[in-house]
């Protein structure tokens, strides 16, 4: 048994067995984490999702080479913790006839981890085992690791966060077998850590779901009108310790009170939530708000992807109703070339005026980004009103994709500058394919069909859940900027499958967005087929600020782990406790109807 100390947690790394079904190679072959306060009983984080991926190699003609990680090995570092861990291929055999590059990855505090180095550790056969530990009155790391022959190697090292080779003497491993108590479900081999508590909270918070735990208003509140009512908020309060005002429908009563004393009046507290799914056979959703109307458009599967549609309404809701009519606004059309793939249409007011960015194909497969531009006064479900597409150039007037591919366009506005984003791809579906990657330009908003940089690459598909069984996507970029943070969303996985998950860059506001170093992109996805019961492979996703002013993003989804017609799904944004934008709370943990109503002594005057 565990011996327990005061004031002390532990946490378990692990990975998971593959379930080819369910969990393939490249989500198992990860670093997973839990916690206990007990030493016995461990409770996964992330939803017993993988929370650090290895990258894959990129080889020389381009293509990438994905990898995984076997036997996790957690251990305190001179400051903070640090993670080794075997690098393996994808489908877990070994890189080398002898020795083994094992990863290592740096965090402060179990929130952002910071992959630090590769190393190589020389041996007569294969590396299956790595331990490591901080000897203090050394002021080094020992190291040891095991081959395929059970031969144990020793080394010290004085910093482990460079690439470099290391060589041991053969030695024994004095270290007692690592022992399973409570395990969480498929965890493999791995080993376990004791933190302190404090920094243990700090993980939970992080990577265990936020959910509503309480509403609060205030006591009495003083009005001179009924109308006066609605100026008075709740607070949603979450289990991070997150706070979020919240409107209140009244229980008004038929007359007036004014002048009638005090009284007690009820409510609920409400937000805006939607079932899933709101509409069948619909990839790539985009919401949006123009002179007085909301309007919906995306990918329509269930025409095969064949010409533009649009939906309009006078709320959100109503977009998704079955009486709500869809509009062609830009049609097949054999003379433009025309004729497949109407792909990832995108609302966007760039310079003042109103555009669509889409992809299309001619007779000869292969999606290009093209836009046009509403006409002045015109109307957004008429097709007349809008003037004829261009295809994207670059900035010498060439076309963006001459060798290959390129979709998924989308605009992005900061304090510095405006820019494009979009996936690109060459040699799609041969030896040679370099899967999706990111890439981005600046604009002049007056002319934004054309750029006015050199496209820089942002982000390819290096991580385990972004290439899935050979899915090799980044695709389907759509960011916000808030509190002068630059926010990218993207998706990885495929397409139409459970494996579908969106990712996240990060930048500040006033950066340079065409230097790389400036953005952060999470090793974790931020929304994924583990987020919200009942929703698989969620991805390509938009964002809208609803009539109640909560960010809100779109997305598309399965119904069901087997299935591939894609669904629409929409939930609000939550900002947890230290302002991180939360993507994965369920209708029901962003507000709990059981917590929804309130009451209020309400004094009546001037």
């Amino acid at each position: 048994m565990v011996e327990v100390k005061e004031q002390s947690a532990y946490l378990m790394v692990y990975t998971r067995k593959v379930l080819a079904d369910s969990y393939p190679d490249g989500l198992a072959r990860s670093v997973h984490m839990a916690v206990s306060h007990d030493g016995v009983c461990y409770t996964a984080l992330n939803k017993n999702y993988g929370i650090l991926f290895a990258e894959a190699e990129i080889l020389p003609d381009n293509t990438l080479a994905p990898r995984g990680v076997k036997e996790p090995w957690m251990f305190e570092a001179e400051e903070g913790y640090g993670i080794a861990a075997v690098r393996v291929q994808e489908n877990g055999t070994q890189e080398y006839e002898s020795g083994a590059d094992v990863l290592f990855w740096y965090t402060e505090d179990l929130i952002s981890f910071e992959q630090k180095a590769c190393v190589h550790l020389v041996a007569d056969t294969p590396v299956e085992v790595v331990q490591c530990t901080w000897k203090e009155e050394k002021k080094r790391y020992e190291l040891f690791w095991k081959d395929q022959e059970e031969k144990w190697y020793q080394a010290e090292v004085e910093n482990l966060w460079k690439n470099q080779t290391v060589c041991g003497k053969q030695s024994f491993c004095e270290k007692k077998p690592f022992r399973w108590f409570q395990k969480p479900e498929g965890a493999e081999a791995g080993n376990i850590l004791e933190i302190r508590s404090d920094v243990c909270a700090r993980a939970e918070s992080r990577w265990k779901p936020v959910v509503h735990t309480k509403t609060l208003v205030p006591d009495k509140v003083k009005v001179g009108h009924v109308e006066d009512l609605n100026s008075v908020q709740a607070q949603a309060v979450y289990s991070d310790g997150s706070v979020c005002a919240k409107k209140i429908k009244w229980d008004l009563p038929d007359t007036e009170k004014r002048g009638y004393g005090n009284c007690e009046i009820t409510g609920t507290v409400y937000e805006e939530g939607y079932k899933f799914p709101l509409a069948v056979g619909y990839g790539d959703p985009v919401l949006f708000f123009w002179e007085g109307s909301w309007y919906f458009i995306a990918t329509n599967d269930n025409e095969d992807d064949i010409a533009l549609y649009a939906r309009k309404a006078d709320s959100v809701a109503e977009l998704f109703a079955e009486e709500t009519p869809q509009t062609i606004i830009l049609d097949l059309d054999e003379e433009k070339d025309f004729m497949q793939t109407f792909w990832a249409p995108e609302f966007h007011v760039i310079g003042g005026e109103l555009y669509i960015l889409f992809a299309v194909s001619g007779k000869v497969w292969g999606p290009q980004c093209h836009m046009m531009k509403l006409k002045k006064g015109g109307e957004i479900l008429n097709p007349e009103d809008w003037e004829e597409p261009v295809r994207v150039r670059k900035k010498d007037g060439s076309f963006l994709g001459e060798t290959g591919i390129t979709l998924d366009m989308t605009y992005l506005k900061t304090a510095r500058a405006s820019y494009m984003v979009w996936s690109y791809r060459e040699h799609i579906g041969t030896p040679k394919d370099t899967g999706s990657m990111l890439y981005i330009a600046e604009i002049d908003e007056n002319r934004p069909w054309q750029l006015t940089s050199d496209p820089v690459l942002l982000s390819r598909p290096l991580y385990g859940w972004e290439n899935v069984s050979g899915t090799i996507n980044n695709e389907g970029p759509h960011g916000f900027v808030k509190d002068h943070r630059v926010y990218l969303g993207y998706s990885g996985g495929s397409a139409n499958s459970y494996t579908y998950a969106v990712g996240l860059l990060t930048a500040d506001d006033d950066a340079d967005l065409l230097c790389v170093e400036n953005w952060k992109k999470s090793e974790t996805p931020v929304l994924s087929f583990y987020s919200v019961e009942g929703e698989y492979g969620p991805g390509h996703h938009s964002f809208y600020t609803d009539e109640q002013g909560e960010l809100m993003i779109a997305y598309h989804a399965e119904d069901a782990l087997d299935h591939v017609i894609r669904c629409d799904g929409i939930r609000r944004v939550h900002f947890d406790i230290e302002g991180r934008p939360r993507f994965d709370m369920s209708v029901c943990q962003s507000l709990d109807p059981e917590l929804c109503r309130v009451k209020v002594q309400v004094e009546w005057g001037d």
